[in-house]
């Protein structure tokens, strides 16, 4: 999804404010509110469909518009508008937006993304004083690994459901608007309406690679239009054909609807359900505007525009019983059908656009958190943040949307998919509130029981009713969600696994400070950022590159990209930088943070960015020495003195850049890369000017380094030539096997499942943006109980990888 303007924009004075507020209320319809808004081309057909067409008089119709009335308020005003707007995590919602809530405020998580220094961000939540029930349920959970993996295995199915949503939505949408053809076009057969809708699919999903951002200023005016229109037209009906509608407003006639419609009537609940599918969306995308502007384009335009649709609607259906299939086309006026079509058509185009993205949103959050294969992520904007595109998630949906509505073909069986996804999503949410009303807001037991028992059991009647229609197309959503929700959950529990090993065979600082300053072998210039997902220590490849490889180079970083429970992690805080071993090893390691909501871009100066961390470090870690600390001395013993980079050097002795172009006078340092490899890395930034210029940025040493200790400046000037000589990006791959004596279900998992989709998703050096020129890669098979033996080991790691740069080699990896 979009991120077009900020939550919390607005000038000082109130006008500015009030204004500001205003547009982004109005932003909000096309990126919030295209779902919900497109709800009645569909609902009434979807009630009346089954049994319920044979009651076909007052009471009937009185008791749905009733249903309908009280279900949008209270729950899409009462339960997401008034409530879960205020569930926000640092201006974030959605399902991962309060499960970060509750890992952060309790270990419930189970991924390795809670070390001791994500703590120092800012955004991160710090609970205080909790009641002495919270605190015991909370060490409660915490002691169940069973109730932990529950919860993430809930919170992915419902993570599932969206991406199910992200099928139908277009799907429903779409062949609901074409099928107004019918109304006018007689001639018209069912099969050339699903003809016509899968040609406007097809379009949809092959324009995504495009982006939006060329089409998304006509969002909001087109459902503002298309909501003035059904609000319009709902008034008209309402009027002319029958006033006394408006006594459905009252209870009392859901009452009336039961008694009459007995166990017809409640099955129909899942077509009415339908009145809410894009509710969700209001806490979704809150941060993409902020509580008040979503509310006042609720509460003023939403909200009012489809309760007259929906009376409008009954109000013609009561004087006009025969057209109950197409119940929206029918109440239209004749002189106003075709330009009300057509708008309906763009209002279904926008509101499958909006689930869309807001599916690849979801896909790449559950990503960021560990729980998905790599996948491509493209950035379709360079001006608004967070527009994304995922090729394979797009034509997984397009096939599987199209498959939906050719084998469905009617708008009543996607609708009992659709509402069973919608509602599924609808009751995670639910329980997830209550645990965080608990957790996190630390009310009293009885307001979380009191919003669980309320909510729920509307959620439960509602899901009950859709539950009956599972084979008659209910059992699509259910299917897709469990297949996706065991890929995230496979994928999840491999990485975990691997992980805990790294972690448990990590090299001892002892071993590192036996082999002396050199490390044994031969130290080259140039910089080796060697990745790892290891926060602390050094991972078990290091020793194996060591005992293999002849040389490395002079300067040493680890780098760990890692995501936290924070939605977005400030670019001043992400680099954190510490140092392993004595100064003169020159090693160090730098963890990189980003948000579940981040989008790691390919900068260009990343390397420039570590550099001067590493440079910010250094100087800190001097005066942190001169004042007395013990800088140097927790290197020795493992520990890493982590400090958070600023970005701002202020009046301390800092490194400074300057580009190549502008000077000749800079002295040449000794390469590292050897002829063959330097005349391909010309090549390569011939095809690549971005990345040449990248490359051509120089460092040097201020005069006012003068005043800092010699052993200081001496490291200093190390960094700027290893800078100056090249980078070199070193990946190793880790493939890990089940144990002899695990179960077969184990087995399964980690040797077929798991190794399947590690084979076939994107590998981690296109996924981590490393460039492709100064890359090596390594091989290594691991296994939780080791039966390799060490020198089968060292024989597979002998295997290292130095890419052939051609344009196919590049144009597979990207």
């Amino acid at each position: 999804m979009d991120r077009e303007v900020g939550p919390h924009g607005g000038g000082r004075d109130h006008g500015s404010n009030y204004k500001q507020l205003l547009l982004l209320a109005y932003q909000s319809l096309g990126v919030v509110y295209g779902d919900l808004s497109t709800s009645p081309l569909y609902v009434y057909r979807s009630v009346f469909s089954g049994k319920l067409q044979h009651h076909q008089d007052d009471d009937a119709i009185f008791g749905v518009f009733s249903l309908t009335f009280w279900t949008l308020t209270l729950v899409a005003l009462l339960k997401y508008v008034v409530i879960m707007l205020s569930a926000d995590d640092n201006g974030e919602g959605g399902t991962f937006a309060l499960y970060s809530l509750l890992c952060r405020h309790a270990k419930f998580s189970l991924l390795p993304n809670q070390q001791a220094a994500d703590e120092e961000l800012s955004t991160y939540y710090r609970p205080g004083y909790a009641p002495r029930n919270a605190a015991s349920f909370k060490r409660f959970l915490e002691k169940h690994k069973r109730l932990r993996n529950l919860l993430l295995v809930i919170v992915l199915f419902g993570a599932g459901m969206v991406i199910g949503d992200g099928t139908l939505t277009p799907a429903i949408s779409v062949l609901s608007s074409i099928s107004g053809l019918q109304v006018r076009a007689k001639n018209l057969t069912d099969d050339e309406v699903v003809i016509i809708a899968c040609m406007v699919l097809v379009g949809l999903f092959a324009l995504q690679h495009y982006g939006t951002q060329k089409v998304a200023f006509l969002f909001a005016p087109v459902v503002m239009l298309w909501l003035l229109c059904i609000g319009v037209i709902g008034l008209y009906n309402t009027i002319h054909w029958n006033r006394r509608i408006y006594h459905a407003l009252s209870p009392h006639y859901i009452y009336r609807f039961f008694k009459a419609t007995g166990k017809d009537g409640w099955l129909s609940l899942g077509g009415i359900l339908l009145s809410i599918t894009g509710a969700e969306a209001m806490f979704a995308d809150l941060g993409h505007f902020n509580k008040a502007s979503i509310r006042i384009a609720f509460v003023g335009v939403i909200y009012p525009c489809l309760v007259l649709q929906y009376m409008g609607q009954a109000a013609f259906l009561s004087k006009n019983l025969i057209d109950f299939p197409t119940s929206f086309y029918a109440s239209i006026p004749e002189s106003v059908f075709w330009p009300v079509f057509v708008v309906a058509t763009l209002a279904a185009i926008v509101a499958s656009q909006a689930v869309i993205s807001a599916t690849f949103s979801i896909v790449k959050q559950c990503h960021a958190l560990g729980c998905f294969p790599r996948v491509k992520i493209v950035h379709t904007s360079r001006w608004i943040y967070g527009r994304i595109y995922i090729p394979e998630i797009n034509w997984i949906l397009m096939v599987l949307c199209l498959a939906v509505t050719i084998g469905f073909r009617d708008t009543r069986l996607i609708g009992n998919a659709y509402g069973i996804a919608y509602i599924t999503v609808m009751f995670v949410t639910t329980w997830l509130m209550a645990l965080v009303i608990f957790f996190v807001w630390q009310k009293n037991i009885g307001f979380s029981l009191l919003f669980l028992l309320f909510f729920g059991v509307i959620d439960v009647i509602y899901l009950s009713s859709s539950l009956m229609k599972v084979p008659q197309g209910g059992w699509v959503p259910i299917i897709l969600s469990l297949i996706f929700t065991i890929i995230m959950y496979v994928w999840h529990y491999g990485t975990r696994r691997k992980y805990q090993f790294d972690l448990q065979n990590k090299v001892s600082m002892k071993w590192i400070l036996s082999l002396g300053p050199s490390l044994g072998i031969v130290r080259i210039p140039g910089i080796g950022l060697i990745y790892t997902e290891l926060v602390t220590g050094v991972p078990a490849i290091f020793s194996h590159f060591v005992t293999n490889l002849p040389a490395f180079h002079e300067v040493l970083v680890f780098v760990c990209v890692k995501s936290v429970p924070v939605p977005f992690v400030p670019l001043e805080e992400r680099y954190l930088v510490g140092r392993i071993g004595p100064r003169s090893y020159q090693m160090y390691r730098c963890i990189i943070r980003y948000g579940y909501k981040d989008v790691k871009k390919d900068d260009d100066d990343f390397e420039n960015q570590l550099v001067m961390s590493i440079a910010e470090f250094i100087q800190m870690e001097a005066e942190e020495a001169t004042s007395g600390g013990s800088g140097e001395a927790s290197a020795f013993d493992g520990r890493m003195a982590v400090i958070r980079t600023s970005g701002s050097f202020g009046s301390r002795p800092r490194l400074v850049t300057r580009n190549a172009d502008e000077t000749e006078s800079i002295v040449s340092i000794r390469s590292s890369k050897s002829e063959t490899l330097q005349s391909l890395q010309s090549l390569y930034e011939q095809e690549s000017p971005s990345w040449a210029r990248r490359r051509r940025v120089r460092f040097e040493l201020p005069e006012a380094t003068q005043v800092l200790d010699d052993q200081v400046r001496e490291e200093l000037s190390s960094l700027v030539e290893a800078k100056h000589a090249g980078v070199t990006y070193v990946l190793g791959h880790s493939y890990i096997k089940a144990r002899k004596t695990s179960s077969f279900l184990k087995k399964f998992v980690i040797d077929v499942a798991y190794s399947f989709l590690r084979k076939n998703c994107r590998g981690p050096a296109v996924s981590l943006n490393i460039p492709h020129v100064s890359l090596i890669e390594s091989l290594k098979q691991r296994d939780s109980c080791s039966r390799f033996s060490k020198r089968n080991n060292r024989r597979m790691l002998k295997l290292v990888k130095f890419p052939v740069f051609t344009k196919r080699s590049q144009k597979k990896d990207q």
